[in-house]
């Protein structure tokens, strides 16, 4: 079975929720109240999307490329 790795993004909201993106796919967000649990949930969301890549015939290795992380300095 080939294994796909992806980046997660994982921020946390002024409730103390935590929100988990995957920049791999557009609108895919998910949260839960554990580190945990936004990753239980975002790994279905993650599935859903896959889903829609194979109903609409395009590759896994035709989706966004992850470039990565910076840090931008904004003076208040």
């Amino acid at each position: 079975m080939k294994k796909l790795h992806l980046p997660i993004l994982i921020e946390q909201d002024e409730d103390g929720y935590y929100i988990v993106t995957c920049p791999v796919f557009r609108g895919c967000h998910s949260y839960g109240k554990t580190v945990e649990k936004a990753l239980d949930n975002i790994r279905e969301v993650i599935e859903m999307c896959l889903e829609e890549v194979k109903e609409e015939n395009k590759k896994v290795d035709a989706l966004n490329q992850f470039v990565g992380f910076r840090e931008l300095e904004i003076a208040l």
